[in-house]
């Protein structure tokens, strides 16, 4: 495990497009077995996050994730997690068993396989879990942490996506101060 800190990228640019095969079509009530930023924003504020399966720093994290994701959509507010890991040298972050996972613990958003690795690059997404959250008109608004938790180190709340998600919901823009995410680094191939 390379641990690894986020690296901030401009607040106000724009989200890179996308169009990625989704391993849990149904989630979303549309049985295409692809979305693209468009489909999953649908005009309303995203939060993207860069996740896997196997990488302790997402699994501390991913039931209070699952929980937060449930708040916020409620609320109007979009998610996917994305995939960018090398499945030949991980095969626990395969398709197939992001699949799994994506079952196991019943995300209620797209969990999307970026093979080619493109996605992340076009993001600047180096580690997971990796934050990106865009207001309505898909411009990022915080590039931050989940909480200040870590593995073996407090149980994960999401305090630091939730007040950033309520400050945009509420005033348009966040002004919390944006501290890195700390996870694996991504396995680039």
């Amino acid at each position: 495990m390379g641990l690894t800190h986020s690296v901030m990228t401009d607040l106000g640019s724009r989200a890179p497009g996308f169009n990625l095969p989704v391993c849990n079509p149904d989630v979303d009530g549309d049985a295409s077995v692809t979305r693209t930023l468009a489909k999953v924003a649908e005009g309303h504020p995203l939060v993207v996050v860069f996740m896997c399966n196997h990488c302790p720093f997402v699994v501390h994290i991913e039931d209070a994730l699952v929980e937060v994701a449930r708040t916020w959509l409620a609320k109007g507010v979009r998610f996917v997690g994305i995939s960018s890991n090398d499945a030949l040298q991980y095969p626990a972050d395969s398709f197939k068993n992001m699949a799994r996972r994506a079952a196991v613990k019943a995300y209620p958003f797209p969990y999307l396989y970026d093979e080619s690795q493109e996605v992340a690059r076009a993001y600047g997404a180096v580690c997971t879990p990796d934050f990106f959250v865009y207001d309505n008109s898909l411009h990022l608004a915080y590039r931050g942490r989940f909480d200040e938790t870590r593995p073996g180190q407090g149980e994960a709340t999401g305090s630091d996506l939730a007040q950033a998600l309520d400050e945009l919901l509420n005033n348009g823009v966040v002004t919390m101060p944006q501290l890195p995410s700390t996870g694996c680094n991504i396995k680039w191939r």
